[in-house]
């Protein structure tokens, strides 16, 4: 042990040594640290560092590992005179609604109201942050900020422990590799022919890492209902870092859990995830009260513990592996993994949720991989006859559809999940109504729905090229929500109106209770989207059952009813193909997960028909030998 600590000091010795080396008097640096996986530069004038942004890229070739530029603390002003030199700046002291500062990264968050102040303020970046000594981030104003606020709350009272926990990582990852040799295996651990509880562990002879921790709603039994971690025989302790792809309950929501019992590592995502998974967390702990398996404690300790990942950038998060988090097109912020094991020995693509396909919020996933030996595909919609119509011919159903309800007086309700399909369609069915194919008389949308589509609007830069392009252009309603109504269930009125909200498989919520007064309206409408979880009510209703127990009633649908097919945020048969056709040079393996053991089955077996690559189909519990 004493060995290792005084071979990681002297790397690191090394490392610090190399920095000061290359960095000219005027950078000002203060100091130099771990900040997890990157190395901070503290310094006094933060203007030079920024304008010579070569230097940097220089230094990060040199050592190898990612740089961030941190101000130093001794400059930075209040937050009242902060405040001050902001409005300063803008055309209106209105233009700026919210400033969040995080003292651990000396990081000011501004929310402006009015487009072109967020232009102007852009602008004017470096001076900014040489007057205040905050580097700046601007962001969009949503709706409404409380989630963003209450994260932000918990991340600044407690900044002293998240700079020593950002310490200890980092030395940890940056700490000298035990030997030369190179071993990895894979354990399936939840979500593997089945769908629910996505986790896979990955082991090295230096790490272990989790991907994704998720939880299968619904199910009593804990241990059906959680990713099997127990059956691996390792602590909570033993695990170097956790990766979690998107923000869906089934890959984040059994997360707190791991701080419960010990977990005090870090966790990778993209910055819109964090919220995400929050969210749904304590949607969750709200849902559950009494039985809830975790407390806000818990949640609490995963907003302190994370550590956001930008897309496309190479992260270090143990000695021998390294992160890419690329775009998988499936909800906002949603990741594949690419995994670099050792020296190069291996490329494992986890894609997690992916869709490889169009639609209006996100851009298609990434598939451009430099090398991949092995990877985890989804198999959702894994079997032939899993094939959906195109993007425009599922829009033309939709506008039919709810076109011929509302001509005749009545509402439509569309049973959605809280994330994902639910964002897709708010924006979907404001721009629809923005150019005039349909004409509803409201769009009510359930508050917890409206509340994530806001991150949406704060995380801008992952939507598709053409919401980037209207926003770009100062579009009066970019993201078309102005058409959006929040669900008010004391209205009186719904006729000629259409109504989301969750569940989508109508086990609960406010689709449960809505769908109980319009059952009986034969000008209503109930039109299902999604593909519904066997055995529930949406999916009974699917397969053209009208008498039904919804909740403790049983109810006649007398309501018209519409399925229709190809509203999906996962990717179908034929996408699942062409994915892995454009993938160069040529996988080794194919590893299939995250849907019923048919449908993994079925894909496994057409791949390895198709491509000669040869596939597994494994179940929870199985171990696969990578190297």
């Amino acid at each position: 042990m004493f060995e290792r600590v005084s071979q990681s000091q002297s790397a690191n010795q090394g490392i610090m040594a190399t920095i000061l080396k290359h960095l000219p008097s005027e950078t000002g640096v203060t100091k130099i640290e771990y900040e997890g996986p990157y190395i901070g530069l503290h310094t006094k004038t933060p203007r030079f560092l920024l304008e010579h942004q070569d230097l940097i890229s220089q230094l990060v070739n040199s050592i190898k590992k990612r740089i961030v530029i941190r101000t130093d603390s001794s400059i930075r002003s209040s937050e009242k005179a902060t405040r001050h030199i902001l409005n300063s700046i803008c055309l209106s002291k209105d233009d700026i609604s919210d400033v969040f500062f995080d003292p651990a990264l000396g990081e000011a968050t501004i929310f402006v109201k009015d487009l072109s102040a967020l232009s102007i303020l852009s602008q004017n970046d470096i001076d900014l942050t040489e007057k205040t000594g905050w580097r700046m981030i601007f962001r969009r104003q949503p709706r409404n900020i409380k989630i963003y606020k209450s994260i932000n709350d918990i991340l600044s009272t407690r900044s002293a422990e998240r700079i020593l926990f950002y310490k200890q990582t980092g030395e940890k990852i940056f700490r000298p590799k035990l030997s030369g040799t190179t071993e990895a295996n894979i354990v399936c651990l939840g979500g593997f022919n089945e769908i629910g509880r996505s986790s896979l562990l990955l082991i090295t002879h230096e790490s272990k890492v989790l991907l994704d921790f998720g939880m299968k709603v619904g199910q009593d039994d804990n241990l059906n209902s959680l990713p099997r971690l127990d059956t691996t025989g390792l602590s909570t302790e033993d695990i170097d870092g956790v990766i979690i792809s998107h923000g869906h309950f089934g890959h984040s929501g059994a997360l707190p859990l791991l701080f419960k019992y010990g977990y005090q590592g870090p966790v990778y995502c993209t910055e819109p995830t964090l919220p995400l998974m929050i969210s749904l967390q304590r949607n969750y702990l709200q849902a559950r009260k009494n039985t809830s398996m975790y407390s806000k404690n818990e949640i609490d300790e995963v907003i302190l513990h994370t550590i956001p990942v930008n897309l496309g950038s190479v992260t270090d998060i143990s000695p021998d592996v390294r992160l890419m988090l690329t775009n998988a097109g499936h909800i906002l912020g949603s990741a594949s993994m690419h995994l670099h094991i050792g020296n190069g020995d291996h490329n494992l693509v986890y894609s997690s949720d992916f869709k490889f396909g169009k639609t209006i919020a996100l851009d298609n996933s990434v598939w451009n991989f430099p090398r991949v030996e092995t990877m985890v595909i989804e198999s959702t919609h894994g079997s032939r006859e899993d094939i959906f119509p195109l993007r425009e011919d599922v829009e033309n159903c939709l506008i039919n559809s709810i076109n011929s309800c509302l001509e005749s007086g009545g509402s439509v309700l569309i049973p959605v999940p809280t994330l994902g399909i639910s964002q897709e369609l708010c924006i979907t069915l404001g721009m629809l109504t923005s150019i005039g194919r349909i004409k509803p008389e409201k769009i009510f949308v359930e508050e917890s729905i409206l509340d994530l589509l806001d991150f949406y609007e704060i995380y801008s830069e992952y939507l598709s090229r053409n919401l980037k392009l209207r926003i770009s252009a100062d579009e009066k309603d970019p993201l078309f929500t102005d058409a959006l109504v929040p669900l008010d269930r004391r209205q009186d009125n719904w006729d000629r109106c259409i109504v989301l909200a969750p569940s989508a498989d109508l086990t609960g919520g406010k689709s449960t209770l809505l769908l109980k007064e319009i059952c009986a309206d034969t000008s209503s409408k109930l039109i299902i989207v999604t593909n519904p979880m066997p055995f529930t009510p949406s999916f009974n209703i699917a397969a053209g059952e009208r008498s039904l127990l919804l909740g403790k009633r049983k109810i006649q649908l007398d309501c018209s009813v519409d399925v229709i097919r190809g509203f999906t945020d996962h990717s179908d048969y034929n996408q699942l193909l062409a994915y892995v056709s454009r993938l160069k040079p040529k996988l080794r393996r194919v590893i299939t997960n995250h849907g019923s053991a048919n449908k993994c089955h079925a894909l496994a077996t057409n791949l390895n028909k198709i491509f000669k690559i040869s596939t597994q189909h494994p179940s929870v519990h199985e171990s696969i030998k990578l190297l």
